[in-house]
C-alpha cells in the first residue's frame, strides 16, 4: 500500500515503541495526575505536533542532517536538554499555591501544579521536537518498511509516520485517561502531590542530562 511492506508488523512494532516510556509519557502522566486528563490530552496534542514535525522532515530529507552534521545534532542535543533541564528545575522549585480555606484557618496549599494548557502544549511540542534521538529514530524505522519499487517514497514515509503518530496519539490519549481516573481515586493530600511533582522535576533534570550526554550511535 503506497510503496509499504510488511504494514501489519509495522503496526504492531510502532505500537510497541509507544508504549516504552520515556520524557513524552511522563510529561502527560505528570500533567494528568496534577490537572486531570484535559491536561494530560494537551501534551499529548503538543507531543503529536513535535512528531509531525519530525515525520515531515525526515521524508523531506531535514533530518538527515542531524545524522550527517555533527554540529547540527549536538546544537539540537543541548538546546532539548537545556528545555528538559529548565522543566525539571520548574518542578523541583515550585512552591505549592496556597489558597485560605476559612477566616479562622490556615491557607492550605493547593494539590496541583497549576499551568494553562496551552502551556502545556508547548511543552509537549518542544520536549518532542527538541529531541534529536527522536529524528534519528525515524531515519532509522521506517525505511525498513519502505519498498525499494515505491513510486514515492517521501508519500511512503509520509503515510507510515501518519500510522505511527496515530498509535502514538491513542496510547497517549489513553494515558492521559488512566492517569487522571488513578490520581482521582486515589485523591493525593498536598504534602504527597508536591512531593510528586518533585520527583517528576528530578527525573526530567535526570533525562536532561542524559540527553545532553547522548551520541548519535
Amino acid at each position: 500500500m503506497l510503496g509499504t511492506h510488511d504494514l501489519w508488523l509495522f503496526i504492531v512494532s510502532g505500537l510497541l515503541l509507544n508504549i516504552a516510556p520515556g520524557p513524552d509519557s511522563l510529561l502527560i502522566m505528570a500533567r494528568s495526575a496534577s490537572q486531570g486528563w484535559r491536561a494530560g490530552f494537551a501534551a499529548t496534542w503538543g507531543i503529536g505536533a513535535g512528531v509531525c514535525v519530525h515525520i515531515v522532515a525526515a521524508a523531506l530529507g531535514l533530518s538527515a542532517l542531524l545524522a550527517t552534521s555533527a554540529m547540527a545534532f549536538t546544537v539540537v542535543k543541548i538546546v532539548g536538554a537545556a528545555y528538559l533541564v529548565w522543566m525539571g528545575l520548574g518542578m523541583l522549585l515550585r512552591r505549592p499555591a496556597r489558597e485560605a480555606v476559612g477566616a479562622d484557618e490556615k491557607a492550605a496549599p493547593r494539590a496541583v501544579l497549576p499551568a494553562r494548557r496551552r502551556d502545556i502544549f508547548l511543552q509537549g511540542f518542544l520536549t518532542n521536537v527538541l529531541n534529536p534521538k527522536v529524528a534519528l529514530f525515524f531515519l532509522a524505522f521506517v525505511p525498513q518498511f519502505i519498498a525499494h519499487d515505491a513510486p514515492s517514497k517521501a508519500l511512503a514515509f509520509l503515510f507510515l509516520g501518519a500510522i505511527f503518530n496515530t498509535n502514538g496519539m491513542l496510547w497517549c490519549h489513553a494515558l492521559a485517561l488512566s492517569t487522571a481516573f488513578a490520581g482521582a481515586r486515589l485523591k493525593p493530600g498536598a504534602r504527597l502531590t508536591a512531593m510528586l511533582g518533585r520527583t517528576m522535576g528530578a527525573v526530567f533534570v535526570a533525562l536532561g542530562v542524559k540527553l545532553a550526554l547522548a551520541t548519535k550511535d
